[in-house]
């Protein structure tokens, strides 16, 4: 069906009205909105209706392929209507956001006024540089205190000693966990509860960690301690029960010990 302009009318299906919704929001498009625009536009110093004039700008001309709507055309699109129109393109013009610029029509071969996009999008592309920079500023900053961080030689070497142990790149949280322990007990604590729970299978920061709780309740500060507590409690421990006539070499021993003392 066409009517008296030639356009051609779509003839919808009776009683369907959501289809016809749908055809209609797919036939009309999308106007394209950067969302750079959308972020930016308050250090452009836009405000909202400015943006909303420049969004039916960029709509008329994907849509209807309007290069220089009219104020009265952009009027209908915007609750302030034409005085808001005005007041907007003036505005936009003298902020250097939007201008105004000759286009050459193939189809016509004629040459036409339009609004010209290329002003904003080198006003975003200058933003865009800027936050990229200050991106790579804050990714240097972030870099630099990791190196830091990381000049304490002994804590560099705990984190090799917990990866290399556990065949895999350690999490930030084991990470944050390691450097407590660091804290609290030191490298060589650390370390030595790292070796006991390798010596058991047990690759797990949680088991790790009781090992290192169960020395901080006994104040054991050193691994001279550790070794005089534990020789302690395996001296009560065999006091308690009848001498055994067996051969145990001093790695079964050790690992037998663990077991009792820092397995529930």
């Amino acid at each position: 069906m066409v009517d008296g302009n030639g356009v051609v009318l779509r003839k919808y299906r009776e009683g369907n009205i959501t289809a016809a919704f749908g055809t209609d929001l797919f036939i009309h498009g999308i106007t394209f909105v950067p969302n750079m625009l959308l972020e930016f536009y308050p250090r452009m110093g836009l405000d909202e209706s400015e943006v909303m004039l420049l969004i039916h700008l960029l709509r008329m001309r994907a849509q209807d392929k309007n290069l220089y709507p009219s104020r009265e055309e952009l009027g209908e699109c915007l609750s302030g209507g034409v005085e808001q129109v005005d007041r907007d393109l003036a505005r936009l013009r003298e902020k250097k956001i939007l201008a105004v610029t000759d286009y050459y029509l193939e189809d016509k071969k004629t040459v036409t006024e339009g609004y010209d996009f290329e002003v904003l999008f080198e006003r975003l592309s200058e933003l865009w540089a800027c936050s990229k920079v200050s991106e790579i500023e804050r990714a240097k900053d972030a870099l630099e205190k990791e190196d830091g961080e990381l000049e304490n030689p002994e804590l560099g070497k705990l984190y090799e000693a917990f990866a290399g142990e556990f065949g895999r790149p350690l999490s930030p949280i084991e990470v944050d966990q390691i450097d407590q322990w660091h804290s609290k007990v030191g490298p060589i604590l650390a370390r030595e509860a790292l070796r006991r729970s390798v010596l058991l299978g047990k690759y797990n920061f949680r088991y790790i960690d009781s090992i290192i709780l169960e020395w901080q309740k006994n104040r054991l500060l050193t691994l001279e301690e550790i070794t005089a507590y534990e020789k302690d409690f395996q001296q009560r421990r065999n006091n308690k029960k009848a001498p055994r006539k067996t051969t145990v070499n001093n790695r079964d021993k050790e690992i037998a010990l663990i077991k009792t003392l820092y397995m529930s």
